[in-house]
């Protein structure tokens, strides 16, 4: 099955293929073609390049794009969409002055979903979940990680995971599975920190590794939570197993856990919210891609993380949505785009290279997915008309989304 799109406004995100991320001053450059085509054959971009090149030969399907643009799908490297339930109290019990910790320490939180979680079943897991990946699909989500962590039993984070390998199965959808049981001390080892770490190390992470259920391993690394020794310590057990760390750090406090991605060699670290200087100097000249996640800065009202300071240190930055019941109830990666330019003074170009070729980064995708590339999978948006690619952070309100096209057909 051959495609041909033609007259498209604007071709976003054209990259030669062995760009696989970009860094510093280079995020503020957004490759494009004016008044272009592109080519889609079975499930790849076969072709592209300006209107005055186009290919005089036969297709099984032409699309008219005038007035429109292209661009790749979103790539989100960090949620949480598998859960059950959700935590509107919480919600309202901020509003009423009490902050995400002092929930936490109330029983809720993480705990909270954790309850709810190993309360159902797994089929019903899947379908509230399957609910949550076709409405990002339908945002413009073409690849997205997911994370386990609600169940902080073996029973419990087994399920999630299944949940997440079953969704693999069904959806064209990249999904990428991280192991979180370490998210948060269950009630029964508050006061065992050790004996929870041997469940996950000595019985978990052997049987997620038999059923091949993870890529990932990642732990919250934060005052309150798992200390940094305790991180390096589940990490290590991680890699034993082959699965490569991705770390939460620096949410509400700088305590050493970036130092330790690095130190191991993690494919990201994520949220970033509190950076010291050192923490931005010890990211320089490694492979790990630095994760801000703006919506939970917006919806907890917790600094943003510092993207100007880290842009011109000469990071990377990646934008993903951290969609979970508790912090971010959303996973409209439109939403974060826009967000990062108001609230983190990022420029389009550069939320848009953070939210497709650095998120697949974030997601060992490059190859496939983040830009329109010969070869990579014709995962793609279509905008309704716009004026400029500057109208998708400016009208962060409005749905400017004509069409997605997942493994070349379109969903939505």
């Amino acid at each position: 099955m051959t495609t041909l799109i033609i007259n498209i406004k604007e071709l976003l995100q054209v990259r030669e293929s062995n760009i696989l991320k970009v860094s510093g001053s280079e995020m503020a450059v957004l490759p494009t073609i004016k008044n272009a085509y592109l080519v889609i054959k079975d499930n790849l971009i076969a072709e592209f390049g300006p209107m005055k090149n186009i290919p005089q030969t036969t297709f099984d399907k032409t699309i008219d794009a005038t007035g429109k643009m292209i661009l790749p799908t979103w790539c989100d490297s960090h949620t949480h969409i598998v859960y059950a339930g959700n935590r509107e109290q919480e919600f309202v019990d901020r509003i009423n002055g009490l902050s995400y910790e002092e929930i936490a320490n109330r029983g809720g939180g993480i705990l909270n979903s954790a309850q709810k979680l190993n309360e159902t079943t797994q089929e019903e897991l899947y379908e509230q979940s399957k609910e949550r990946l076709e409405e990002v699909m339908r945002l413009g989500t073409g690849a997205v990680e997911i994370k386990s962590g609600y169940g902080l039993t073996v029973d419990g984070e087994l399920k999630m995971l299944r949940v997440i390998k079953k969704l693999a199965q069904h959806y064209p959808i990249a999904i990428k599975a991280t192991f979180l049981g370490a998210h948060a001390f269950p009630l029964a080892y508050k006061d065992n920190h050790q004996g929870y770490i041997n469940l996950l190390i000595n019985e978990i992470i052997p049987q997620i590794a038999k059923e091949d259920l993870a890529q990932y391993i990642d732990v919250f690394c934060e005052t309150g939570y798992f200390t940094v020794a305790e991180t390096e310590q589940i990490i290590e057990a991680g890699i034993g197993f082959g699965l490569k760390p991705k770390i939460h750090v620096n949410q509400f406090n700088s305590i050493g856990g970036i130092q330790s991605g690095v130190k191991f060699d993690a494919l990201s670290v994520d949220h970033l919210e509190v950076m010291k200087t050192e923490d931005i100097l010890a990211l320089k000249n490694t492979n790990t891609m630095p994760v801000a996640l703006p919506s939970c800065s917006y919806f907890l009202s917790i600094p943003y993380t510092p993207a100007r300071e880290m842009i011109a240190a000469g990071l990377p930055l990646a934008l993903a949505t951290d969609y979970n019941p508790g912090s971010t109830p959303s996973g409209n990666m439109n939403f974060v785009v826009a967000t990062a330019c108001i609230k983190m003074k990022m420029t389009p170009e550069e939320a848009i290279n953070a939210a497709t070729i650095n998120g697949a980064y974030a997601m060992d995708l490059s190859t496939t997915h983040g830009s329109i590339t010969v070869d990579k999978k014709a995962n793609f948006i279509i905008t309704k008309p716009i004026p400029s690619y500057n109208q998708l952070p400016y009208a962060f309100g409005t749905n400017l989304i004509d069409q997605v096209f997942i493994e070349g057909k379109v969903i939505a």
